[in-house]
């Protein structure tokens, strides 16, 4: 989309890419890619014909965390606060409007990913990192501390003592120690780490029912803070019940039964059945 400037939105064959574009400055987070992302996200959601979305950065990087080009100004957020609104951390603006997605999103980690860099794709269901990608939650060692919602998302993903070392430390660790820590998903050579989150994106376009998937990702994330399993017990039902008189199940049975691959209708621009969810 030409309207862009520090990010490329490219949708081809149900599938959204959007990439990091500042690779001069190895795709490093500004306010100009905080509203573009945001953006971004909000078109995919309205966009029926985007099924996965795919996030990687342009050149050699993913992102290389917060832009410090004003120096020890950087995170000094008084002199841009409005009045008496609370500040905001734009990480955590970008990884709420990803939570909320309607759409998987994965991230094709093809390069460094430190501070906002790696936080930001927290929220994002799956992370595929490239082989020699080095991975950081250096909050500590600017003397901020772990922001973008991450001390809610970290610790899910990877446990709690995994989580704290990491921040406590915040030493930058190779593509291998994300792999076993849990935090990323697969490791592949750096020419290969696109295709495979490709793969993936494929894989859900071509025989899932969008309006099953966007269910199924607001019923996985929303019950991470759930208290007991009675309340995804309600929220299955509510959707069971559902879902059980769509147009789609009644395609994916038949296809199933007369082998052959589903046509799914339903869209979920149309919008999403309430569901009862645990509130934040």
């Amino acid at each position: 989309m030409t309207d862009f400037t520090e990010i490329n939105y490219e949708v081809g064959d149900q599938i959204l890419t959007i990439t990091l574009d500042r690779p001069d400055r190895m795709n490093a987070f500004t306010p100009t890619m905080l509203e573009e992302l945001l953006r971004a996200f909000d078109m995919a959601d309205a966009d029926d014909d985007v099924r996965a979305v795919v996030v990687t950065g342009a050149g050699r990087a993913f992102c290389a965390g917060a832009d410090l080009e004003r120096g020890g100004e950087t995170f000094d957020a008084s002199a841009r606060q409005h009045g008496d609104e609370p500040h905001r951390d734009g990480g955590g603006r970008v990884t709420l409007r990803i939570f909320e997605s309607t759409k998987p999103v994965i991230a094709a980690i093809n390069g460094a990913a430190v501070g906002v860099g790696i936080t930001m794709t927290l929220p994002m269901d799956v992370r595929i990192a490239a082989e020699g990608a080095k991975i950081g939650f250096v909050f500590t060692r600017r003397g901020i501390v772990p922001e973008a919602a991450s001390s809610w998302f970290l610790p899910r993903i990877v446990g709690i003592s995994q989580a704290v070392e990491w921040a406590a430390t915040g030493r930058v660790f190779d593509a291998e120690e994300a792999l076993r820590g849990r935090l990323v998903r697969s490791v592949h050579p750096q020419g290969e780490v696109l295709d495979a989150a490709y793969a993936l994106a494929r894989e859900i376009a071509d025989n899932a029912a969008p309006v099953s998937v966007a269910l199924a990702r607001r019923m996985m994330w929303s019950m991470l803070g759930a208290d007991h399993p009675l309340a995804a017990h309600r929220a299955d039902s509510r959707a069971m019940f559902l879902r059980g008189q769509s147009d789609d199940v009644r395609e994916g049975v038949m296809s199933f039964l007369e082998k052959r691959p589903a046509r799914f209708t339903d869209r979920v621009s149309d919008g999403l059945p309430e569901l009862p969810l645990p509130q934040a």
